[in-house]
């Protein structure tokens, strides 16, 4: 395999102060109950983004098996976890935002109202955008609740997993050339200017800015991508204030969303896709990192204003945990979809309640 495939959204990287009280809320909230690892260890190649040392850690990596990525959520153990000591407002650099599937946007809003889940907007369509309302957890993480189409399969629950995000840039074109030409967003969905009226519950939405929303106009490939799905960004150039980078003076599994993962094969392919197009690797596990349940080498990378993104060759994933049951894919065809009823059994691992 001469080239690499991007198979979809993996996960969303959030950083907490409590791992363990954040899943249980997510699981409420996003339906994100089937954990792939459970893990404590040190952060040992991060080193670039963690003060130049090792940091001990505990995180959680946990699937919405309706479709969509899933949650990593990340909690340091050896040091307390810092906010950002500004507002963080949409167009400031980096991840704004995630956006979570949902096959029914009114039973999602509804099912949000009469849980109590704090709502920043009612429900609303940019141009030929999908209807959505943006939605904030109790830590002061913002999402936004996207209707979509594309299901892996349905479990009753009012959303599925991460279907992309909201990344501030500091100029689209630059941006372009790294999510389009590397990540394959060619898609455009719309591309408009001016202030807008479904933004002004979120902070910084009365500003003027430009945003563009992208996604794959191929259908994706690889292992996992018909659990993963299609997804989209959105990209936003605020107007009239400078924007702030999100992460400035903090560290990498600081509060928030720390990094956006992408499922890829032929990892080599992309390194060197991603050199010649002036993004190099800032961290290369090179050979398969055990994370306890799973492995696979995981790289970053940055986007032209820092944003940072993680990509995962998948080499091993439970399917049934109790009984030590693993599917090991370095000894299957790469690129090679997973059979639905494997991935569907790794529901049998649902941590309830």
């Amino acid at each position: 395999m001469t080239s690499y495939l991007i198979g979809g959204i993996q996960q969303i990287g959030i950083g907490v102060a409590n791992a363990e009280e954040a899943w249980a809320l997510y699981r409420r909230q996003f339906g994100v109950d089937v954990p792939v690892f459970r893990e404590k260890a040190q952060a040992g190649l991060m080193l670039p983004y963690t003060g130049g040392l090792a940091r001990s850690r505990y995180a959680i990596l946990a699937l919405n098996l309706q479709g969509g990525g899933g949650f990593e959520i990340w909690q340091y153990t050896c040091r307390k976890p810092q906010p950002s000591d500004f507002e963080i407002q949409i167009g400031d650099y980096g991840i704004f935002a995630t956006k979570i599937k949902c096959p029914d946007i009114q039973l999602a809003y509804r099912y949000y109202q009469e849980n109590g889940i704090e709502c920043l907007s009612e429900i609303s369509r940019l141009k030929s955008g999908p209807a959505n309302f943006f939605t904030r957890d109790p830590f002061g993480n913002i999402f936004q609740v996207v209707e979509a189409k594309d299901w892996f399969q349905f479990r009753k629950q009012p959303t599925g997993g991460v279907y992309g995000a909201i990344i501030g840039v500091s100029s689209i074109e630059k941006a372009l050339k790294f999510y389009r030409n590397i990540l394959g967003y060619d898609q455009v969905v719309y591309d408009e200017q001016g202030r807008f009226e479904e933004l002004q519950g979120i902070p910084g939405g009365h500003a003027s800015m430009r945003r563009v929303l992208l996604r794959h106009s191929a259908e994706l490939a690889g292992p996992f991508a018909k659990l993963f799905g299609q997804s989209e960004l959105e990209l936003v150039q605020v107007e009239g204030r400078t924007a702030k980078k999100i992460y400035d003076g903090r560290f990498w599994g600081d509060l928030g969303f720390i990094h956006l993962c992408f499922d890829v094969v032929n990892m080599d392919a992309l390194k060197a896709s991603c050199e010649a197009r002036g993004f190099p690797f800032t961290v290369d596990s090179q050979n398969s990192f055990d994370m306890g349940e799973a492995a696979g080498r995981f790289t970053y990378t940055e986007d032209p204003d820092g944003t940072l993104i993680e990509f995962v060759e998948t080499h091993k994933i439970p399917i049934l945990q109790k009984l030590g049951w693993y599917l090991n894919l370095k000894k299957r065809k790469p690129g090679k979809p997973v059979p639905r009823l494997l991935l569907k059994a790794m529901g049998l691992n649902r941590k309830k309640g």
